[in-house]
């Protein structure tokens, strides 16, 4: 018998049945997911425009784009290399209010994120600062670290080989994790597959900031009432260290920390200059001033000119205020003066780390004029 296609009570249907759902099993799978990026943020994608190393593949695909479009006559439908900056997203310009108007703040952006990552890291994972150029630039600033890590199957260039010669210079543990891992640890920021570990950082006691402050010929200290830009913060420290000031107090709440990023802007003056949280910052400003300091702060509608502040010889707190909004109500009322930085053109505001850095060199140029 050849077969028995044609007994009686053959099956004439599939036994499989009607298709099923999960009912709603896999519902936790969707949540969490990172953004999807857009085709010029896309490395594997014709239209990328990012500032990271090009992908062998994808300069394929934009030079055959190009060949096509000579062919028929037309514009190559192909992004512009180099053209957006895709290693650490659009950050938020902050600025302090100066004469002029009151500064605004720009739209601010998340870092770059890869479709299908979990966009926060997770809450057990150590800061770690990323991307080839911040990490080699960090090392070499002699930021603190405790922990390289590296991914396995990485494409190797002259930055990966100082960045792993240095730390191991500086005695640096250099571990190799899966690309999977370092995603993890990385929340989904794009790593470019390196990562260092920055520990936390080491505040200094307010009290004995203002203590070693007054133990100088000429104190300076500097207020920031809320910036929440941590590259603002590692500029300021930065300014700080240049022009003489003794240390650098912020807000505890609402306001950046030492992060790998501040640290990293510093270019290592945060080894060099004390920092201070403070749980209230007017009752800290207050204490500056019972101590003897001259409070001043920055602010767009400020009674005295930058050009004109007497006060810079004697000891003194310059404050600066938050990006967009300046000075706080209560900051500003506490405050001995208000200053402003006068300005020849019509420029609303500055970066709040420029806004104090022009402030503490004239400041500098006062203090070296009357020695």
């Amino acid at each position: 018998m050849a077969g028995n296609s044609q007994r009686r009570g053959r099956r004439l249907t599939p036994k499989a049945g009607a298709p099923k759902g999960t009912g709603g099993k896999n519902k936790d799978s969707l949540a969490g997911r990172g953004r999807t990026l857009p085709a010029d943020e896309r490395p594997w994608h014709k239209a990328y425009s990012g500032t990271e190393k090009l992908p062998q593949r994808t300069a394929w695909k934009q030079d055959k784009e190009r060949r096509a479009a000579a062919e028929e006559g037309r514009a190559p439908k192909i992004g512009q290399p180099g053209t957006k900056d895709t290693t650490w997203g659009k950050g938020s310009r902050a600025g302090v209010p100066l004469k002029g108007g009151k500064g605004k703040p720009a739209g601010r952006g998340g870092p770059r994120v890869a479709p299908g990552r979990k966009a926060n890291p997770a809450k057990d994972s150590p800061e770690l600062l990323v991307g080839r150029n911040p990490v080699l630039e960090s090392l070499r600033t002699q930021v603190p670290a405790t922990a390289l890590y590296t991914a396995l199957g990485i494409d190797v260039d002259d930055r990966v080989k100082e960045i792993v010669r240095t730390a191991a210079d500086r005695g640096i543990a250099i571990l190799e994790v899966s690309r999977a891992e370092l995603d993890r640890m990385t929340g989904g920021v794009l790593h470019q597959g390196v990562g260092l570990q920055v520990p936390p950082f080491a505040y200094e006691p307010f009290d004995d900031l203002v203590a070693a402050a007054l133990e100088q010929a000429a104190p300076l200290l500097v207020a920031l009432d809320g910036v929440t830009d941590p590259r603002n913060l590692g500029a300021v420290i930065r300014s700080a260290a240049a022009f003489g000031a003794q240390g650098v107090f912020v807000p505890e709440r609402r306001a950046a920390g030492i992060t790998a990023t501040a640290w990293r802007t510093s270019a290592g003056a945060a080894a060099r200059v004390p920092v201070a949280q403070v749980t209230n910052l007017t009752r800290s400003l207050k204490a500056c001033k019972e101590a003897g300091f001259v409070v001043v702060g920055l602010d767009a509608d400020g009674q005295t000119d930058l050009y004109d502040l007497e006060a810079a010889v004697g000891p003194l707190v310059v404050v600066v205020g938050s990006e967009g909004r300046g000075l706080s109500r209560l900051v500003g009322e506490t405050c001995d003066l208000t200053v402003s930085i006068p300005m020849v053109s019509d420029v609303e505001s500055l970066n709040a780390s420029v806004a104090a850095a022009v402030t503490l060199a004239e400041v500098a140029r006062r203090r070296s004029v009357e020695v």
